[in-house]
C-alpha cells in the first residue's frame, strides 16, 4: 500500500508532463506548417487564435478555393493559450500571426497554460523557432 502511494504521485506528474510536451509540439508543428506553407505557396499564412481552437490558414483565400483552415490546434478545456506581438504598432490587435512569403514572420509570444502546467516560447521573426523561455509541469 505505501508503494502505491509513492508512486500515484510520480506517475501523474510523468503524465502531466507528456501532456505539456505534446501541447508545445503540436503549437510548434503548427508553426511550422504556417512557415513552410508560406514559403512553398509564396503567400501569406497566418494562425489565427479562436475559442476552443488555434488555426492555420492563408491570409486570404483565391476564387477557387474552399475557406477552410490548412490546419487546426484543438484547445482543451481549461486551456488557455495567448498571443503576444511585440513589434505590433497598436496594443489591442487581433489574435493573428502572420507568416510572409519571403519566410520571415512578426515576432511573437506564445504562453500556454493548462491542467498538465504551462510553457512561453518566444519566437523569432526570421526563422519562426521557438526559444522556450518557461515550462513547468504540474
Amino acid at each position: 500500500m505505501l508503494l502505491l502511494m509513492l508512486a500515484v504521485p510520480s506517475l501523474t506528474g510523468v503524465v502531466a508532463s507528456r501532456r505539456l510536451k505534446q501541447s508545445l509540439d503540436g503549437f510548434n508543428d503548427l508553426v511550422r506548417q504556417a512557415h513552410e506553407r508560406s514559403v512553398t505557396e509564396r503567400r501569406p499564412y497566418i494562425i489565427v487564435w479562436g475559442k476552443n481552437s488555434v488555426l492555420l490558414r492563408p491570409e486570404t483565400f483565391a476564387k477557387d478555393e474552399e475557406a477552410k483552415p490548412a490546419s487546426e490546434f484543438r484547445l482543451s478545456r481549461g486551456t488557455l493559450l495567448r498571443l503576444s506581438l511585440p513589434a505590433a504598432l497598436a496594443e489591442e490587435h487581433p489574435a493573428e500571426w502572420i507568416f510572409w512569403p519571403s519566410g520571415n514572420c512578426e515576432p511573437a509570444i506564445v504562453q500556454f497554460k493548462g491542467p498538465a502546467g504551462l510553457w512561453t516560447a518566444n519566437y523569432s521573426p526570421l526563422t519562426a523557432q521557438a526559444e522556450v523561455t518557461q515550462y513547468a509541469a504540474r
